[in-house]
């Protein structure tokens, strides 16, 4: 009894010391990152203050120059080189050399990296999401949730986990090996390439960058020429805070441009993983495949949104309602297929048109607005297009968000949340990937007709199912071809940075954060040592020594049957056999040696 009770007594003192331990804040240094020149309008170039007009007949790739501005205001940003192929391998070099000795950094020195980014995003969580806000058009609400929270649950999964799955992973050795031990080890790959879009331009930066230098490599980030400007901000956070952990220059670098630029990165990195388009995806398959390196490819999405009959309807519809803004075209690929059940169908329309006529289009940093602006030029009227695409072939809109105040000359840059009826899979709003505030509703009779509907797309990303019944809903989302699925929710598994996420068809394919996306920037080696060394080594039995003896294969098939017989006898009868193998060939090998 007194055993027991000192057992107790211990577990008891230790959950005291590990709860005193955590109320003791670790020692992390501050950084500070100059911003003067970001937010105050009066540091920037004397372009500042002008509406930004897109030259005509004239290309920025032919004036080797990134031009940025708010797409909410067309206010003009700054002004960035685009890399030549031979700059983007000098780069590529320099991060190579730095690679080589930030793989002898110990997980210690990388978690005190995450610390100390972390310790500045929670800060800084204003100044980041401004940043975002300018240079995309979402709202502050929106960078916080998208860029902050994504990447903070990155990081603090990373601290208590990342060198968990890091270390070697020992796995059983079988039955013919059970002499020796084995292993899969996870080693760095050199250098990350990683082109990312513009919708998310902190956390995309983030993402790879954080997997990456965790797992002993260095990266290369290629941002969009439609976020250039914040992320080169966002650049002096990671540079500060590797500086004051010690690690090499050069181990992360961010470079501007336009398509050959990125074409130059895929050549020299030793794994690329690109977010992005289905047909950009293509070509970066078809460069990789020159050096045969690995590939990550995110490459967007046309997500379901099922709500069975059996719901809280307005608790959905507002739900709904998020998620189609979500999609905007200066958020993720988020909802862009609604399919609700017949028997509800008009009361959740009804919420959803309510919902959506007190939304404003406006500029996002006025902080009334729940849409901001379209971040890439001349997106409004391929969105207008798919409406009136859908309106021919007889949808309807029932509902339109409003417009706020909005910058002279930046009317085409918005879209108002648009919610359609009467819409099927023949026209192109529910085949091709929106990535706007668009909103088609499409009723279902049933559970079977949802799941064909939802997986009529080339698109395979994720889904989102409601329904009263958890059971239900997770009988149709898991007959929903794609990566990621919500039950009840929506989005929710991209905070669980402990899951992979991906898609599958013209979604993608392999994986980033979790796990999987940790590992993937790794080279996993496997490795078999003998366990009991040197009292036991391998050795070839003497019926299959060279030269084989003539009943060699017997010995094998014997040997086979063994180890692997579907029942007891079987595999002791083999067992027998070849013992008695072995004692013939020995008594032979001895006869041999007598008569010579």
């Amino acid at each position: 009894m007194a055993f027991w009770w000192t057992l107790i007594v211990l577990a008891f003192a230790s959950a005291i010391c590990r709860f005193l331990l955590m109320l003791i804040p670790p020692n992390v240094p501050s950084i500070d990152i100059d911003a003067s020149d970001v937010l105050d309008d009066g540091n920037q170039t004397q372009e500042s203050g002008f509406i930004y007009i897109p030259p005509k007949g004239r290309t920025q790739q032919a004036d080797r120059k990134v031009k940025c501005y708010e797409p909410a205001t067309m206010k003009y940003l700054g002004c960035f080189p685009a890399f030549t192929p031979a700059e983007v391998m000098d780069r590529v070099a320099q991060a190579r050399k730095a690679q080589k000795v930030w793989a002898k950094s110990s997980f210690k020195q990388r978690r005190q990296f995450l610390r100390i980014l972390l310790k500045y995003i929670i800060e800084h969580q204003k100044l980041i999401c401004e940043i975002s806000s300018r240079d995309t058009g979402k709202t502050m609400v929106d960078a916080s949730l998208g860029e902050i929270m994504t990447t903070c649950e990155k990081i603090t999964w990373l601290l208590s986990e990342g060198e968990r799955w890091l270390k070697p992973e020992y796995r059983s050795s079988g039955r013919s090996m059970l002499h020796k031990r084995s292993k899969v080890e996870f080693h760095p790959l050199g250098v990350i390439g990683a082109i990312v879009s513009w919708n998310y331009p902190f956390h995309n930066i983030f993402n790879p960058m954080l997997a990456a230098i965790f797992s002993g490599n260095s990266i290369v980030i290629k941002v969009s020429e439609n976020a250039s400007w914040s992320g080169c901000c966002y650049f002096r956070i990671i540079q500060t805070a590797l500086a004051a952990v010690g690690a090499p220059e050069n181990l992360v670098e961010v470079i501007t441009g336009f398509a050959e630029t990125g074409e130059a990165l895929v050549s020299a990195v030793d794994k690329i993983i690109f977010v992005g388009s289905p047909a950009v995806g293509k070509m970066i398959m078809r460069n990789a495949s020159e050096t045969l390196i690995p590939v990550t490819l995110e490459l967007g999405g046309k997500d379901a949104f099922i709500v069975c009959e059996d719901v809280d309807v307005a608790h959905v519809a507002q739900i709904a309602v998020r998620a189609a803004l979500q999609s905007s075209g200066q958020n993720c690929a988020g909802a862009e297929r609604f399919y609700v059940h017949k028997d509800i169908y008009s009361s959740f329309v009804s919420q959803v048109e309510k919902f959506v006529k007190s939304v404003t289009a406006g500029p996002p940093l006025a902080g009334r607005y729940d849409m901001g602006a379209i971040c890439l030029q001349d997106h409004s009227e391929k969105l207008q297009s798919l409406v009136d695409d859908a309106l021919e072939k007889g949808a309807e809109i029932i509902a339109r968000g409003r417009f706020g105040r909005l910058g002279e000359g930046a009317e085409d840059q918005f879209f108002p949340p648009t919610v359609l009826v009467n819409v099927n899979h023949t026209m192109k709003l529910m085949q091709e990937e929106t990535f706007g505030p668009i909103m088609p509703i499409m009723k279902f009779s049933s559970d079977e007709e949802a799941v064909k509907l939802a997986n009529d797309s080339r698109y395979g990303l994720g889904c989102a199912v409601f329904s009263g019944s958890q059971k239900r809903a997770k009988e149709i989302a898991s007959q929903i071809h794609c990566g990621v699925a919500a039950i009840n929710d929506f989005a929710s598994t991209y905070m669980c940075q402990s899951l992979p996420f991906g898609g599958v068809k013209d979604s993608g394919f392999g994986r980033f954060a979790g796990v999987e996306g940790l590992r993937a920037c790794c080279l996993v080696k496997s490795v078999v040592e003998d366990r009991w060394w040197p009292y036991v080594k391998t050795i070839i039995p003497k019926p299959i020594q060279y030269p084989v003896a003539e009943n060699g294969f017997e010995f094998q098939e014997s040997l086979v049957e063994a180890l692997y017989g579907l029942n007891i006898w079987d595999r002791l009868r083999a067992l027998v056999n070849v013992l008695k193998i072995l004692s013939d060939k020995n008594s032979s090998a001895s006869s041999n040696r007598r008569t010579d």
